[in-house]
């Protein structure tokens, strides 16, 4: 066994956070900014790369290379280590960073490798390897989007994602087939075949308001999709935001507003 063996307990419902138990000299890694609290006894480090065994044998080139992995998915160079250095079991808490589900995933039941979106990941037990996972076909890198460059958690140990809006698990059976929005697959167990198709008819794609392109997932093997990807809420937001380049401010939606905008109010 190559990772520390953690206990966790999952709060709340749409705005989760999970509290980890730590033993002394056990470790969580982490990414940075998902800290919400820690109890005494917790010694926060900063390292580089994901704190993994293999990490921790490499070459400097090795460590360099993967490091550089992690700039091409978005991440920081560096993860933030929590250790319990008291004499009792301690707890440290992560929050999820918007409305959504928090997935506990224990690596040693999933064939000992996820594949996740390449900000999914939140939190995992020191020895998970955090790489990437490039997709074999060529076509997926072009019009994948979100999809083409995932993040892949090895290991034997519990790890944690993180789902926006309503979470799905689908278990496939060999040869079945389901087809997802890019930006709505969380994560998948490395047994699934993924690969990107063009939907079938034009007018649906310029019209029906959704991509041109479709995650297709072939079984055997679990996926978990997610109803609220991050892309998709900011978009909204941003598209519901007041457009007021003059920076005068009312109130979303009043009557005295819109009439003052039809009369050519400055």
């Amino acid at each position: 066994m190559n990772n520390h063996e953690i206990d966790f307990k999952l709060y709340g419902d749409d705005m989760q956070f999970v509290e980890v138990e730590l033993d002394p000299d056990e470790t969580v890694v982490a990414e940075a900014g998902s800290l919400m609290m820690m109890e005494d006894g917790i010694v926060m480090e900063t390292i580089f790369g994901d704190g993994s065994e293999s990490s921790a044998t490499s070459s400097v080139m090795g460590k360099l290379l993967g490091a550089g992995k992690r700039i091409i998915t978005g991440e920081s160079l560096f993860m933030t280590a929590f250790t319990n250095e008291g004499s009792g079991k301690r707890t440290v808490s992560f929050a999820s960073p918007y409305p959504g589900k928090i997935v506990p995933l224990d690596l040693s039941r999933l064939g000992g490798k996820v594949i996740c979106q390449k900000d999914a990941f939140l939190a995992a037990a020191k020895g998970v390897s955090i790489g990437i996972e490039f997709q074999r076909k060529l076509g997926t890198g072009f019009f994948g989007g979100e999809g083409f460059i995932m993040q892949k958690l090895e290991g034997d140990g519990m790890a944690f994602i993180h789902a926006g809006g309503t979470l799905s698990r689908k278990n496939l059976q060999k040869g079945e087939v389901l087809r997802v929005d890019t930006g709505c697959l969380v994560a998948m167990t490395d047994d699934v075949e993924y690969n990107i198709e063009m939907v079938s008819g034009v007018k649906t794609a310029l019209f029906g308001g959704e991509g041109l392109f479709l995650a297709t997932l072939r079984g055997p093997g679990s996926v978990w999709v997610q109803s609220l990807p991050f892309s998709r809420l900011a978009s909204k937001v941003f598209a519901a935001a007041p457009q007021n380049p003059a920076g005068r401010s009312k109130g979303e939606g009043s009557a005295a507003g819109g009439l003052f905008d039809l009369l050519g109010g400055k």
